[in-house]
């Protein structure tokens, strides 16, 4: 009885220089580079956002407070230096 071959198995196998030893992962031949951040224009970032720095905002204290319509938020600095904003 005939025993059943696929196409790959009847082709002459070449050895491939590049081959990797079995077990080693794939190495890619051309990796993409990677993205390249682009920073908005100037004049658009300003124009959209007003920025202040937080030690202009806080001063010596640790909180202030923000009126926003008829609601208060509280905006606190934490002593590792990061900012809570609450309600």
């Amino acid at each position: 009885m005939a025993e059943d071959k696929s196409f790959a198995d009847t082709q002459p196998q070449a050895a491939c220089p590049t081959a990797m030893p079995p077990g080693l992962p794939p190495v890619l031949p051309h990796p993409m580079p990677a993205p390249q951040a682009r920073p908005l224009p100037a004049a658009r970032a300003n124009a959209a956002n007003r920025r202040w720095r937080s030690a202009e905002l806080f001063g010596q204290a640790s909180e202030v407070e923000i009126e926003h319509g008829q609601a208060v938020y509280r905006l606190r600095r934490t002593s590792l230096g990061k900012l809570i904003l609450t309600k």
